[in-house]
C-alpha cells in the first residue's frame, strides 16, 4: 500500500483519536473541577489542576496559588491538593509534618481537613459527572421536544416505490380501522402497533384542516435506518441513516419487523441486502452478530442483530418540553445508564453474558469517532453516557479511586481514626494494580473479541 492510498485511512484514525480526546477531556475536566471547586469551598487548597498526565505543555498559576496545566498525555487528569503525595491523593508525610505545627496550615491540607470536607471533595468528582450527564440529556430533550398528541406528521420520510396520500400536518386517527391511542398510554400504543396489519398500502383516517380524510399510506414502521450502532455489523458495511432496506436475500420487505425476523432467523448467516439510498439501489452483504441486549423487565437476552435503529415512516411533530420535565427526564436517563451498567457488570461476573461487552480504550475511541461522524447531537449524547459511566466507575470501592477513599472515610467515621498509613499504602498499591489489570483486560477485549 502506497502512502497516497493510505491517507484516507490515516485521516480516519486521526478523526477517531481526536473525537476520543475531546470526549475524554470534557469528562475529565468536569470530574476534576468537581473535586477542585468543592475542595476550595471546603477550605482545602489545590496545588495543581492537571488535564492530562506526563510532560507539561502549558501552565499558569492563579491568584490562589493553584497551578493550572495541560499535559502531553490526554488520557485523564487530577487535582493535587496540599498534603497529597501524588495524583492518587496518597499522604505526603513530610508536608503533613511541616503543617502539623500550624493549625491554619493543617486545615488547608487534604489530610488535615475535617472528615466532612474530605468526603465532600472526593464525592464531588463523580457527582459533577452525573450532573453534567443529566444536564446534557435534559438539553437534548428540550431540543428534540416530545411527540405531539395525537400523533401528527411533521415531515414525510423518503421511501422507495410507494405513493402516499399522507401530508405534513395530518393527525393520525385510525390505521386500517384501528384507533391510534394516546401517546401517553404506552401499553395501548404497543397493542395498537401489534394490531396494525403487516401490509401496504394501508388505509389511514387523518384529521386534516379540521376534517376527517381517508388516504392511503405506507406501513408505519418501514425498514428505514434511523441510526447505526457503533462497532456493529451495519457499521462494518457502512449502512447509513436514511438508507432503506428493500429486500433480504431477494425477498422484498416493507416492514422493520420483517427485517428483524430475517436477521434473527439467519443465526449469523450472511444476508444479501437490497439497499435504497437517495434514489440509488445497490446490494450489501451483512453478517448479523450475537448481541447481549438489556431487557425492559431487567436482565439481558442474547439476540442476533445487525445494529440499526428504525422508526416511523414520517418524522412526528413535536412540542416543547418544560425545564422541569426535561431535568426529570435527564436524571431518569442517568439512573437508567447506571442501572444498565451495574446489571451488565453483574451478568458478566456471573457468566450470564460475555465479558466482551466490556470495552477498553480502543473500543471507546472507535465509538467516539462513530458517534461524532453521526453528528453533534449523537456525539454529545455519547459524552453524557460516557460521563455517567466514568462517574459510576470512580465510585467503585477500589483503593485509589474516589469510592475507595470514601470507604476509608466511612471507616474513619465509624472508628474515630483513619486507617494506618502503612496499611493505606498497601491498599493503594493493591487498588492501582487492580485498576491496571482491569484496563489490560478491557484492552485485550478490544483486540481479540
Amino acid at each position: 500500500m502506497d502512502f497516497v492510498s493510505f491517507l484516507p485511512q490515516l485521516g480516519g484514525y486521526l478523526y477517531v483519536i481526536a473525537s476520543f480526546v475531546v470526549a475524554l477531556s470534557v469528562i475529565v475536566a468536569v470530574h476534576e473541577y468537581g473535586h477542585y471547586i468543592v475542595g476550595r469551598w471546603s477550605g482545602i487548597h489545590a496545588e495543581v489542576f492537571s488535564l492530562g498526565f506526563g510532560p507539561v505543555l502549558f501552565s499558569r498559576v492563579d491568584k490562589r496559588g493553584t497551578r493550572w496545566q495541560v499535559a502531553l498525555l490526554p488520557f485523564g487528569g487530577y487535582v493535587k491538593f496540599l498534603g497529597d503525595a501524588d495524583a492518587a491523593s496518597g499522604k505526603d508525610a513530610d508536608a503533613m509534618a511541616d503543617a502539623a505545627a500550624d493549625p491554619v496550615a493543617l486545615r488547608r491540607t487534604m489530610h488535615g481537613a475535617p472528615l466532612w470536607a474530605r468526603s465532600a471533595t472526593v464525592a464531588a468528582g463523580p457527582v459533577f459527572n452525573f450532573i453534567m450527564s443529566a444536564l446534557i440529556f435534559a438539553g437534548v430533550f428540550m431540543l428534540q421536544g416530545t411527540m405531539r398528541d395525537p400523533l401528527t406528521v411533521e415531515r414525510l420520510v423518503p421511501l422507495p416505490g410507494l405513493q402516499t396520500g399522507l401530508r405534513e400536518g395530518d393527525a393520525l386517527l385510525q390505521i386500517e380501522g384501528v384507533d391510534v391511542p394516546s401517546l401517553e398510554d404506552g401499553a395501548a400504543f404497543t397493542a395498537f402497533r401489534d394490531a396494525v396489519p403487516e401490509q401496504q398500502p394501508l388505509a389511514y383516517t387523518v384529521l386534516r384542516d379540521e376534517r376527517e380524510v381517508e388516504v392511503e399510506g405506507p406501513y408505519p414502521w418501514p425498514p428505514h435506518v434511523r441510526g447505526v450502532a457503533p462497532r456493529s455489523a451495519a457499521a462494518d458495511i457502512d449502512l447509513q441513516p436514511g438508507d432503506v432496506i428493500t429486500a433480504v436475500d431477494g425477498t422484498p420487505i416493507f416492514a422493520f419487523d420483517q427485517l428483524k425476523r430475517a436477521v434473527e432467523s439467519a443465526e449469523g448467516k450472511v444476508l444479501l441486502l437490497d439497499v435504497w439510498r437517495a434514489g440509488e439501489e445497490f446490494e450489501m452483504a451483512l453478517a448479523p452478530r450475537r448481541v447481549d441486549e438489556p431487557q425492559p423487565e431487567g436482565g439481558f437476552a442474547t439476540r442476533w442483530r445487525m445494529g440499526i435503529a428504525g422508526g416511523l415512516a414520517f418524522d412526528p411533530a413535536t412540542e416543547t418540553v418544560g425545564v422541569g420535565e426535561a431535568l426529570g427526564g435527564g436524571a431518569a436517563q442517568v439512573w437508567g445508564v447506571v442501572e444498565m451498567s451495574l446489571s451488565g457488570l453483574g451478568h458478566m461476573i456471573t457468566g450470564a453474558i460475555s465479558t466482551c461487552n466490556l470495552s477498553g480504550p480502543i473500543g471507546i475511541a472507535e465509538t467516539s469517532g462513530a458517534m461524532a461522524s453521526q453528528g453533534a447531537e449523537s456525539f454529545i449524547r455519547f459524552i453524557a453516557v460516557l460521563s455517567t459511566a466514568v462517574g459510576l466507575l470512580n465510585l467503585f470501592p477500589i483503593p485509589a479511586l474516589d469510592g475507595g477513599h470514601l470507604v476509608f472515610y466511612a471507616y474513619e467515621a465509624v472508628t474515630g481514626k483513619p486507617p494506618n498509613d502503612a496499611v493505606m499504602r498497601i491498599l493503594m498499591t493493591v487498588g492501582i494494580t487492580a485498576i491496571l489489570s482491569l484496563m489490560m483486560f478491557a484492552l485485550f477485549n478490544d483486540i481479540f473479541c
